[in-house]
């Protein structure tokens, strides 16, 4: 089952960083997916920053850093998957 947990606001094409504004709770480890008008990947979240400093989890209303694996374009939703 996947969850909504944010929205990309920001991309950073040259360093491949999206910055999202999570409406959940993510962390470092779990799996994303990413979907949008052209865009549509899956990845494990490796790490996130908060204003230039590494968290492991962030919750609903914090603007995120997120190194990707794709280009992606603001206003892509990001999907958390649950085991449920």
């Amino acid at each position: 089952m996947d969850i909504r947990v944010g929205k990309v606001t920001h991309y950073y094409e040259r360093i491949s960083v999206a910055v999202l504004v999570l409406t959940g709770e993510l962390k470092v480890g779990e799996t994303i997916h990413i979907h949008g008008r052209i865009t549509d990947f899956n990845q494990q979240v490796g790490s996130m920053e908060i204003e230039h400093q590494k968290i492991q989890s962030a919750g609903p209303g914090a603007d995120v850093a997120l190194k990707v694996i794709e280009p992606v374009r603001e206003g892509d939703v990001i999907f958390k998957h649950t085991e449920d």
